[in-house]
């Protein structure tokens, strides 16, 4: 694998592979086991948008396999607030490094610097949209949670025109067979062509109309950066919120999940309740990108 950008540049037998390679390192993210089979290598965190768990845990991940990190933050950090491109930035860096993780805030980003880089390029998120190392630790959260990744009744709920962990998730949910329904305000519906990915195989719905059926509740904020009208944003904000209640009433078994940052859109009462996983699956993000730092760094 030379880059990472979009999540269909994996095979659905290459996303197994790298969920497999996972679970064969989740001793080593927990430190019950050392391994460097990076040591000597160097990845440069190159972020041009907040994020504490992505790239901390893409830090962690190398530092556990014997790697060293560069972190260079924001815009106002680099030399790019003089004027540099983000070609030339690119360029520079990656005779510095063996990978280079980019998360920036406009769509499309990340492959124009896969095309200027020397190195290897891992998308962390590029603006509304991909970010696929969040779908493959979804999907290897599901597998450990649900211990299968086929025959799953999957309720997507939140901001589906924006989020970009939704488009990267929905990108990979048609290689598997699952139901799967759309929960959202009518202006953050999941847009058409990634409504045509799934080719029929979701449905929008209430979320009180699907509750007690689905495995696995699959929740987004609302991602107010992402407005260009604040009014817009005021109307939908709080849509749905995730309470112990609502939660009640899910079959035993199911899960939700959530990409963090969270607002408001689940109550801190669920975090106690067996149902919750997004914690955990924060966690999974350490083997699953260790697993991806092995496959474009060896």
């Amino acid at each position: 694998m030379k880059h990472l950008i979009s999540i269909d540049d994996l095979s659905k037998d290459e996303i197994i592979g790298i969920l497999d390679k996972a679970e064969d390192f989740e001793d080593v993210a927990l430190g019950l086991r050392s391994c460097k089979i990076l040591e000597g290598k160097i990845l440069a965190n190159l972020f041009f948008e907040p994020s504490t768990r992505t790239r901390i845990s893409f830090e962690t991940a190398m530092k556990r396999l014997g790697g060293e990190v560069v972190n260079v933050s924001a815009q106002e950090a680099s030399s790019m607030a003089k004027g540099e491109t983000l070609a030339d930035t690119v360029r520079v860096i990656s005779n510095y490094c063996d990978a280079i993780v980019i998360r920036h805030f406009l769509e499309g980003a990340a492959r124009f610097a896969a095309e200027n880089s020397s190195v290897p390029v891992i998308n962390a998120g590029d603006g509304a949209g991909q970010h696929p190392t969040q779908t493959l630790l979804d999907l290897y959260t599901i597998r450990k949670e649900c211990r299968r990744l086929e025959g799953l009744t999957i309720a997507l709920v939140g901001d589906l025109k924006y989020s970009r962990t939704i488009h990267s998730l929905i990108k990979a949910l048609k290689l598997f067979k699952n139901k799967i329904y759309l929960v959202s305000p009518e202006i953050l519906a999941l847009p058409e062509e990634f409504l045509e990915e799934l080719d029929g195989n979701a449905e929008k719905a209430k979320l009180e109309d699907i509750i007690e059926s689905v495995d696995v509740l699959y929740v987004t904020r609302i991602q107010k950066e992402r407005f260009l009208d604040e009014e817009e944003y005021r109307r939908v904000a709080g849509s749905y919120r995730i309470t112990p209640e609502i939660v009640s009433r899910m079959k035993d078994g199911a899960i939700i999940l959530h990409p963090l940052p969270r607002v408001d859109e689940i109550d801190v009462r669920v975090d106690s309740m067996r149902q919750a996983r997004y914690f955990k699956q924060a966690f999974y993000g350490v083997p699953v990108r260790m697993a991806i730092l092995s496959e474009v760094m060896l």
